[in-house]
């Protein structure tokens, strides 16, 4: 059993930590905004007041927060976990952030002597609850050995990448896939309907074609009338955050994304229509108003 600071009590969080406590864990979490502790604390999580508290006596520190803004916030700010962290604890940030800004807060752990890793979760709350999702993860191979177990209470998969940042770089590799693939998958169906099949037939076909994959499984029927949740897994804004940060890299980078940016513009497509506050599977209906099926 551990005892585990856990900074950010989001979508993700609020998924992550009840595994924790069932595994047996002490969780102290904290979150920047009140209201989201609710239901955690009848689970019997604990609040800390600052991030700095959530660290006391802690033997792992988890964040998983919306930006890299708000890491260096959690991190390195006034009662930032930096201030509160023991020599023997350890940072894990589970962010979809810059790998460029996720070494700069890892040398500066450094710096004090202490340890950070990046490890983000490759899933949505749906493959967490389900007890599927996978971590990545890069920095120090001895630390992460150390958190290897607790990780494994969050999922099943648990790879090491290699050194500090390289797991945030192939997590954004990771989305780069998703989200083409997601956008790619609205585009199909919406061709389909233009010649005549039925979205019913076409989905179901393609959910049970060699095309099939985990994220259209869960995600494909939301395309369905009725069936687009209320609750978006990722809106378009959300999903949108690391497609900027995908393309961002492959300038940094000098790598050609084609089929990130034309992903990307769909997504600026959905934002132009006013549809954006959906799960971005939306973008189907995007073709579909760009292809005159809809208005």
């Amino acid at each position: 059993m551990a005892r585990i600071g856990f900074i950010g009590l989001g979508d993700m969080g609020q998924v992550i930590i009840p595994r924790l406590l069932e595994a047996g864990h002490q969780v102290v979490g904290w979150n920047r905004s009140l209201g989201k502790e609710g239901d955690l604390v009848a689970l019997g999580m604990t609040v800390a007041q600052t991030p700095a508290h959530a660290c006391a006596d802690a033997d792992v520190v988890f964040s998983i927060v919306t930006d890299a803004h708000a890491v260096e916030e959690v991190a390195l700010g006034r009662n930032g976990i930096l201030s509160g962290i023991s020599a023997e604890c350890i940072y894990v940030d589970m962010s979809t952030i810059s790998p460029v800004v996720s070494r700069r807060v890892s040398a500066a752990f450094s710096d004090h002597d202490r340890v950070m890793l990046d490890a983000p979760i490759s899933g949505s709350p749906v493959t967490v609850r389900n007890g599927v999702a996978s971590v990545m993860v890069g920095g120090d191979e001895a630390a992460f050995e150390k958190v290897r177990p607790i990780l494994l209470d969050i999922g099943p998969k648990v790879s090491y990448i290699g050194s500090s940042g390289l797991a945030v770089q192939t997590k954004l590799s990771v989305n780069l896939l998703l989200m083409t693939e997601v956008i790619a998958f609205g585009e199909a169906v919406a061709l389909a309907e233009k010649g005549g099949v039925s979205r019913e037939a076409v989905v179901d076909a393609i959910l049970n074609s060699v095309a099939a994959s985990p994220v259209l499984g869960y995600r494909g029927p939301f395309v369905l009338e009725g069936n687009m949740p209320e609750k978006p897994l990722a809106d378009v804004t959300l999903q949108q955050k690391d497609m900027t940060l995908v393309l961002e890299q492959g300038r940094l980078l000098g790598m050609p994304l084609p089929m990130a940016s034309s992903a990307n513009e769909m997504m600026n497509a959905c934002r132009g229509m006013g549809i954006d506050h959906n799960d971005f599977v939306i973008a189907h209906e995007a073709y579909r108003r760009m292809g005159g099926l809809s208005s």
